[in-house]
């Protein structure tokens, strides 16, 4: 009996909406709107920490850096002064990597030679577009990278100074396409380098590609690229995860002294963790889903107050219908159920619309943004909980008002 009364009412509420659909058209698209919105923003923010975790946390949480930072202080007056560090020298670099002795860690050191790089194989060649890193040894497995066929370097490529290098995956669609790549050899700045490894797809990051790039050992990259004022990098991986914090304070101090810094003095370098870095970049993402909780409370006040007044309309041109189910013996409860069925449906359509514009608005910035997208569950969630809520806050007066109304008056109203 109470299914036959609840599908009664679905077919009365749709019968309804057919009767004033400018108006409930109007209305759903308020709400769907402001959902769409609410949609849109989380699913872009769900995309974007994807990203970021995908791209990061192959570094793993045991992995840190040593590299040039700027640092803005105050001075008496108030007013902030900025203080450049000097970058890191190579024999800076090297000394760290001497002194530096904590147990199980493996340093590597790095540098960005050029990120213009025109590379050529045959007769064939890239744009100058190809990033040049001289590595050593560490820097694949520090860096959380991975090689899909050949090796990476050893010692002897580093100690001897072999003109052997690992190109990107994106080298297998284009210049070494349709070849195997390795033992290959290719040319950079006239320097022929034999292929002996391809690392593994990375993808790209806020549109840079991570894969158009190619690693040679440091001493040849110095000794290729002698631009003034190169700044290395320093990394290291502890390979028990527990000892992290008591390897960057000995890293701190190791670089300390290798810069004799006084104790007095603060550090002119910066330490980056790979576990803060993510934290970090995750943390601006907040204030985007505090942007979606307001989009939302603004939807549910709007949509709230479009959706109530199409129903007290709606109860005011059907007060003769309400007058005539109330005299064949309707319930109060009965009127303010099938209004307030009317109201939800409404809600629902608008949620659902908004749902679907917003995931589609979602992926179409993942994509363009080269953000790795994901089926926003939360963000449907949430729209699904604020749909109902609006339908909720709109429906329970109208349907109240409906109730209450006297049958006689209500037959006699024009």
């Amino acid at each position: 009996m109470m299914l036959k009364l609840f599908r009664e009412n679905i077919r009365i509420a749709f019968g309804s909406i057919k009767t004033q659909l400018l108006r409930t058209i109007l209305t759903v698209l308020i709400i769907a709107i402001g959902i769409t919105a609410l949609v849109g923003i989380l699913t872009v923010v769900t995309a974007l920490e994807n990203t970021i975790s995908t791209n990061f946390a192959s570094m793993g949480a045991n992995t840190f850096n040593i590299n040039q930072y700027e640092n803005n202080l105050k001075n008496r007056g108030g007013n902030e002064r900025e203080i450049v560090n000097p970058i890191i020298s190579y024999p800076e670099a090297v000394a760290f990597k001497n002194k530096y002795k904590y147990p199980f860690t493996e340093t590597s050191l790095s540098f960005t030679a050029t990120s213009k790089a025109e590379v050529k194989y045959l007769d064939q060649k890239t744009d100058p577009e190809i990033t040049i890193l001289g590595v050593d040894e560490h820097f694949i497995t520090n860096s959380g990278l991975e090689v899909s066929s050949g090796r990476s370097f050893n010692q002897f490529d580093i100690d001897n100074n072999t003109y052997s290098c690992v190109v990107g995956s994106d080298f297998e669609k284009g210049l070494l396409k349709d070849v195997n790549p390795i033992d290959k050899i290719i040319s950079i700045r006239g320097a022929r380098f034999k292929v002996i490894g391809v690392l593994k797809e990375k993808g790209s990051t806020f549109g840079n590609s991570q894969d158009l790039r190619v690693l040679i050992p440091i001493q040849v990259a110095r000794s290729l690229f002698t631009a003034p004022n190169i700044n290395y990098t320093i990394s290291a991986m502890v390979s028990k995860k527990e000892f992290l914090d008591e390897a960057v304070d000995n890293a701190t101090s190791t670089m300390r002294r290798v810069r004799k810094l006084s104790p007095v003095r603060d550090s002119n370098f910066g330490i980056g963790r790979s576990d803060d870095l993510i934290n970090r970049i995750l943390s601006i993402t907040v204030y985007l889903r505090w942007a979606s909780v307001i989009i939302s409370v603004i939807t549910i006040l709007g949509s709230s107050i479009a959706l109530m007044n199409i129903m007290i309309v709606s109860v005011t041109e059907r007060t003769r219908e309400i007058g005539v189910r109330k005299a064949l013996g309707a319930k109060k409860s009965t009127i303010a159920v099938q209004f307030f069925i009317e109201t939800l449906l409404i809600g629902q359509i608008g949620g659902l619309v908004g749902i679907i514009w917003g995931i589609l608005l979602g992926y179409g910035i993942a994509t363009a943004m080269d953000f790795v997208f994901v089926i926003p569950w939360v963000a449907i969630i949430a729209a699904f909980i604020t749909s109902f809520l609006v339908a909720l806050a709109s429906g329970l007066y109208p349907a109240i008002k409906a109730s209450k109304l006297d049958p006689i008056e209500a037959l006699r109203y024009e």
